[in-house]
């Protein structure tokens, strides 16, 4: 590896700029079809509830009724109960993310309602002309809600990290490992491999950390340092890495995710999350390969990377396409150029 002189530089084109004074990024604001969707949803309730409660009987007989129910009153009921949910949705069209709940407690209902119908199908007790009201009270309404509710999450998440503004931010000069050196200076010293991991009671962060245990004589032999990055409060993390026999490891505690914003590690999405794939992987490696699942802690939307650092310049890197996809940190290494100018992530 080439040997570098003077002091560690990024690439990174921007000062820091503290929180107070950055923008919020725009991706993680609602979208304009959120507004319109919640504001068409709560016209629709709010002109169904009328017509339940003002006409009860035609309703009733246009869906299927014969003979009418005894009580057309159980109806209207049923009509102001959607009213007022339209009530509630153009409220939350207003501001979709901050009135969520709203819009979640629409959902459950719109996803109770059609399996409830479901099981009165089954028993004969409702007819089957009634499941032409759920189309458009409540199937149409399953994608747009969902997509809301997710949007909200990652917009909660991110606003206690760096990911919800604006990009102003330099940790790698800034941000000091737990041997009071930035990650710029460690860098100059000697490449370094800088591992990015999820919240540490992650079952695939801990099979990294593993896999990081079994190669460490193999990239240090190579002349790499390794710095590990975690979110998670210290007493935890301190009794992880020791599991794994890398207590030893300068860490860097980084709770607003600015060295993974900065080198390119963003939220992910549900299918990089919470895909089947996830939950298959999570078991095994819980289970089966012995590592567990421990307490959240952190951000549990963060993905995870890891990437080679010399003389202040990024090398190489690793995103896994899912969370659960592991890293080969050895080979990283060894496919790393012999040279401290830069070249495009992998």
């Amino acid at each position: 590896m080439q040997e570098c002189l003077g002091t560690a530089e990024t690439s990174h084109p921007h000062s820091h700029i503290p929180n107070g004074n950055q923008a919020v990024d725009d991706s993680l604001q609602p979208k304009p079809w959120m507004h319109k969707v919640l504001i068409g949803a709560g016209l629709y309730n709010i002109v169904w509830g009328l017509c339940a409660v003002c006409l009860p009987g035609m309703m009733l007989g246009l869906l299927g009724f014969d003979p009418l129910p005894r009580y057309p009153q159980l109806w209207q009921c049923i009509g102001m109960i959607v009213g007022v949910y339209g009530v509630g949705y153009l409220i939350a069209g207003k501001a979709p993310f901050r009135h969520w709940p709203i819009v979640l407690v629409g959902l459950l209902g719109k996803v109770f309602g059609p399996l409830g119908f479901a099981i009165s199908l089954a028993n004969g007790s409702l007819p089957a002309t009634l499941g032409w009201t759920l189309l458009t009270n409540d199937l149409i309404w399953w994608a747009p809600f969902t997509l809301i509710c997710w949007g909200a999450i990652r917009s909660q998440v991110a606003s206690g990290s760096v990911h919800g503004t604006l990009e102003f931010d330099d940790p790698i000069r800034e941000l000091l490992t737990s041997a009071g050196a930035s990650l710029g200076d460690l860098s100059v010293e000697k490449p370094q491999l800088v591992v990015l991991l999820r919240h540490v009671g992650c079952p695939f962060c801990r099979e990294s950390l593993a896999q990081l245990s079994a190669q460490r004589s193999q990239i240090e032999d190579r002349g790499y340092g390794i710095v590990l990055v975690h979110l998670g409060q210290q007493a935890t993390v301190d009794e992880v890495f020791s599991r794994y026999g890398l207590q030893d490891v300068p860490r860097i505690h980084d709770p607003e995710c600015r060295l993974y914003r900065q080198l390119g590690l963003d939220l992910g999405n549900f299918r990089e999350l919470f895909g089947l794939h996830m939950w298959i992987r999570g078991l095994f490696s819980g289970i089966f390969l012995g590592h567990g699942i421990g307490r959240i802690q952190g951000n549990v939307l963060q993905m995870p990377g890891a990437f080679l650092i010399h003389c202040g310049q990024f090398l190489r890197g690793l995103k896994p396409g899912v969370a659960s996809q592991p890293m080969d940190f050895l080979d990283l290494v060894q496919s790393a150029p012999k040279t401290c100018v830069p070249v495009e992530t992998m």
